[in-house]
């Protein structure tokens, strides 16, 4: 049980004893926990380590002032003996702030430690079948900046739902029909002409490339008829990307490097190829949502709708709209049977959910079950310089482009998947980012980056050198061991991992995975803190060289007190482990030495 769980039970118990003492009038046998009180951190930690309002809530129905009500509490606590509350105050108009017994935070170690991999996660398969659409970028250039803070995004939320039990399928939705695709295929074939695009083409270096490679692949396709044949290609190779090139990686290339992948891509396509649009556009038709003006047609929304503006689903010309693509896409995804369809869009979609939601409504399908996430926007910044422009691709900044330029001053290949992934997470969704590509490129721990990755390398560091001098930790921690973890540095960490599972469901309840990087920002200074104060202290986890280099030095050294420490380590080192995968951040065990001048602690280490 977690330290806010075994305190919840036994204020229980405690509430308990008061309504068989006749201290709580009007009580029916047990106040429950689900009476509307809680158990949390108090603002301030002197005031304690956990507190309660449970004498306010209880105070109408028990008819006593709240502070009697906590008074009564507090002596019901101290009447059981000290082993989960040493001790419990009244505060202010009824708070109870309390102090929990060593224990209660030393036996998260083992707790933590017996979890491993799976610590903070729920049982699989115990929550919804989720799909979450992201990225869906138009495949008509490389993958752009803006649509990597998509896609990390898309992929931190679906692994905290995946961690707190939710089978979830990620799905990118291909547009690869329809006015872009054709515009997209028109440039490419302008380009393979030397001719200029054509109105609202695209332009860049990377469309010359397309229709060069085009050339030596399918010159049919430029110089024929076919532009249905030729946007086609050009969206396949787009996707697939060219080989050998740096300018077109490819979309699926770039997002694996990126470290998001996808289970299903779908194609808008073949919603028309197997009548998946003329099916449900019948359907609404029948249901009086369909109204035909000036030769086009609108979908109309139920009454009581989100919005009620009439939205086009076949223009004029009778062509389809990308509405009517969308409404038939959102139909597919129920039928295929999940319980939840999250989007992951730009801020500027926010009428989108209102639209989706109507068009839900009028095929008789559960509205509720689509939700959209929306983002603001990423700005580039080099040297305090705006970046607006790609060496490679022209006219947009690719993902490839910043990652291959980190990953080659990191002289680590993924160091740049993990300085987007960190910068993207580093605000909330609804907050512009600035992206500074010279902070994620230093090795030293101004870069927020590397701190928080030289902090677990530290934390391996510390077990290799420990093995070195033959002291491997037991496969489970011993209680009383873990009684000498008595440093206060060691019993708050301990209680700041015990909330990992509940952040972990926090995050994924609010959709909020900068959460989890926040939290672990915080792991990574409690515990630079902590090695601080050892140096101060002369307390050092490991026995210095002059110690062990010496005969018998076993005898003189605290063991039980160095494997105590050595599983709380492995403790942060799994809960760290673990918040970094969630977030999709490589944990590297070995790190360069930070640039001189750092506040390097690591001598602190082996007490050097």
């Amino acid at each position: 049980m977690s330290p806010h769980d075994r305190a919840r039970a036994a204020i229980q118990a405690a509430l308990d004893s008061m309504v068989r003492a006749g201290q709580l009038e009007g009580e029916g046998p047990g106040a429950r926990s689900d009476g509307g009180w809680v158990v949390e951190r108090p603002k301030r930690p002197e005031h304690g380590d956990l507190a309660t309002n449970v004498a306010m809530s209880l105070a109408r129905r028990a008819r006593k002032p709240p502070r009697a009500v906590a008074e009564g509490l507090v002596a019901a606590l101290k009447a059981q003996g000290g082993d989960v509350v040493v001790s419990a105050e009244v505060a202010g108009p009824g708070f109870v702030n309390l102090r929990l017994h060593p224990a209660v935070f030393q036996e998260q170690v083992a707790r933590i430690v017996a979890a491993g991999r799976g610590w903070g996660r729920a049982p699989s398969a115990v929550g919804e079948r989720i799909d979450i659409e992201f990225v869906s970028a138009n495949p008509t250039g490389p993958v752009t900046v803006a649509s990597g803070r998509n896609a990390v995004l898309g992929d931190s939320v679906a692994r905290l739902l995946e961690a707190s039990g939710h089978r979830v399928t990620r799905e990118y939705y291909i547009n690869d029909r329809g006015n872009q695709v054709r515009a997209f295929a028109e440039s490419v074939r302008a380009a393979s002409e030397g001719r200029e695009p054509p109105e609202n083409g695209y332009k860049g270096a990377y469309v010359a490339e397309l229709a060069s490679w085009l050339k030596t692949v399918a010159p049919e396709l430029l110089s024929g008829p076919d532009v249905e044949g030729l946007g086609r290609a050009c969206v396949t190779w787009m996707l697939r990307g060219v080989p050998g090139s740096a300018t077109l990686p490819g979309i699926r290339p770039s997002l694996a490097a990126l470290r998001v992948h996808f289970d299903v891509w779908f194609s808008e396509e073949s919603l028309y190829r197997w009548d998946s649009v003329a099916a449900v556009m019948r359907q609404l038709e029948e249901g009086g949502h369909l109204v035909a003006n000036d030769g086009a047609l609108f979908f109309r929304a139920p009454d009581g709708a989100l919005e009620d503006k009439d939205r086009v689903v076949r223009k004029s010309d009778g062509t389809w709209a990308y509405f009517a693509s969308d409404i038939a896409y959102f139909a597919d995804k129920i039928a295929r049977g999940y319980d939840r369809l999250i989007n992951v869009l730009g801020a500027d979609h926010h009428g989108y959910v209102a639209r989706v939601r109507n068009a839900l409504a009028a095929l008789g399908l559960p509205q509720d079950r689509f939700e959209a996430l929306l983002y603001q926007l990423v700005f580039i910044t080099k040297g305090g310089e705006a970046v607006k422009s790609s060496k490679r691709a022209g006219n947009i900044v690719t993902v490839d482009e910043v990652m291959d330029e980190i990953d080659e001053a990191a002289g680590r290949k993924g160091a740049g998947a993990d300085a987007l992934r960190f910068f993207f997470l580093s605000r909330t969704a609804n907050s512009n980012v600035e992206f500074d590509i010279e902070l994620a490129k230093k090795r030293s721990l101004d870069n927020p980056v590397f701190y928080v990755q030289y902090g677990y390398a530290r934390l391996c560091s510390i077990q290799r050198r420990a093995e070195e001098i033959g002291l491997v930790p037991r496969s489970a921690p011993l209680r009383g061991d873990l009684a000498l973890l008595s440093h206060p540095d060691e019993l708050a960490l301990c209680h700041k991992l015990s909330d990992f599972p509940d952040l972990i469901a926090e995050a994924t309840r609010h959709r909020e995975p900068h959460r989890v990087l926040f939290y672990v920002q915080e792991v990574a200074r409690d515990f630079q803190s902590y090695f601080t104060r050892l140096k101060n202290e002369q307390d050092p986890i490991l026995p210095p060289k002059s110690v062990y280099g010496t005969d018998g030095w076993q005898a003189s050294w605290n063991l039980a007190k160095t494997r105590a420490r050595l599983a709380w380590i492995e403790a942060i080192r799994i809960t760290y482990a673990e918040a970094l995968h969630v977030v999709g951040i490589e944990t590297p065990d070995r790190m360069d030495r930070p640039a001189e001048g750092d506040a390097v602690i690591d001598d602190a280490i082996d007490g050097r």
